[in-house]
């Protein structure tokens, strides 16, 4: 078999797996936002911490005992775009609200029968697809051309473990076994020290379920299916390039050649419709009215600028990313949380105002 029908048959399965996942277990990274700001319940958050926790145990294991060269993504390279990392995770978080759902919660729900979630799959892949190779190519480059490169500083990488070994004069796996365990353990522990999420039998297979399946996602593209011929830097679960790719490959099939993304993408079409069926929810879902259609168009705008911009997603960088505990990709995602508190807020603000108004 060869190797690149293996990763996409790898893509395929992690991808239905995921999709089964959040489509049984609801999980949603704007949802859980959106419930520790507005109800003040923060399970799904925790879930979505707990996801990051085994993400990065899994990941840095597999770097550790040599397996998948973690150390060679992009996630890890010396030169942290700092600027682009923040305003895009910010435009990203922001939109995602607009949009009702993080990219990952909507190509599960186009799975699961929702045609609004369609719109925003397509208005999305578009516009960030225009950002990779597009009308916004320039825009995002130039935007990258603000960074620091810590090579300079003689570092390797931009992970966290790579700043302890030259602060502490830690050897690399020592930094790496004691940072990510660190880290793991301590998100970990917050999240179960909660009553209600040690309750919650759903929020904690959503957790560890997410977090299993971007260590698989290393493991496929890392190992299973690498060629030592033509060796390419490993990656996992991403959801905001893909979607656009997948859009582009169903229009070109004829000479085109299938990634692991974009298998992950139709994977997560399958599994969220097969989950959606057998669970009896599958159902036809329609914008409300026309302000309801413009506001998800422009929230899908924004994830796909801004999704591509901080080089990735809720999932891509959310947990993929921040599973490296790479410094960019803490950026996007502190950058992803701090857009979607904001929308979050201006949606509050704006019903209390409507209510106030009603009343009058």
């Amino acid at each position: 078999m060869s190797s690149t029908l293996v990763l996409v048959l790898s893509g395929l399965v992690i991808g239905a797996l995921f999709g089964a996942v959040v489509q049984r277990t609801n999980f949603c990274s704007m949802g859980a936002i959106s419930d520790a700001v507005a109800l003040g319940d923060k399970k799904r958050l925790r879930a979505w911490l707990l996801a990051i926790a085994v993400a990065i145990a899994g990941t840095n294991a597999l770097l550790l005992t040599g397996l998948v060269a973690i150390d060679k993504s992009f996630y890890l390279a010396p030169r942290v775009a700092w600027i682009a990392m923040l305003a895009g995770g910010l435009l990203f978080g922001f939109g995602m609200v607009l949009a009702g759902g993080c990219a990952s919660r909507t190509v599960v729900r186009v799975g699961a029968g929702s045609l609004k979630s369609f719109v925003v799959f397509i208005v999305m892949g578009l516009v960030g697809y225009m950002t990779a190779r597009g009308l916004l190519y320039y825009v995002r480059t130039a935007v990258e051309t603000v960074g620091t490169d810590l090579g300079k500083a003689g570092l390797p990488g931009q992970g966290l473990p790579s700043l302890a070994s030259a602060a502490f004069g830690l050897g690399a796996g020592t930094a790496i076994a004691v940072v990510a365990g660190l880290a793991a353990v301590a998100i970990a522990a917050w999240c179960f020290k909660d009553r209600s999420f040690r309750r919650s039998a759903r929020d904690i297979v959503a957790g560890l379920a997410l977090g299993s399946l971007v260590t698989a996602g290393w493991w496929a593209t890392g190992w299973l299916a690498a060629d030592e011929f033509e060796p390419v830097p490993p990656v996992s679960l991403t959801l905001i390039g893909p979607s656009g790719d997948a859009l582009q490959y169903l229009m070109t099939f004829t000479g085109a050649k299938i990634s692991f993304g974009v298998a992950v993408v139709f994977g997560i079409l399958l599994g969220s419709f097969a989950a959606a069926v057998a669970g009896k929810t599958f159902r036809i879902e329609m914008f409300a009215d026309r302000d309801d259609m413009l506001r998800h168009m422009g929230g899908a705008a924004l994830m796909g600028f801004g999704g591509v911009m901080a080089a990735g997603c809720t999932v891509g960088q959310g947990i993929t990313g921040a599973a490296t505990l790479g410094i960019g990709s803490l950026l996007a995602l502190a950058g992803i949380v701090g857009g979607a508190v904001i929308s979050v807020r201006l949606l509050m603000w704006r019903m209390e105002r409507a209510s106030l108004d009603r009343g009058i």
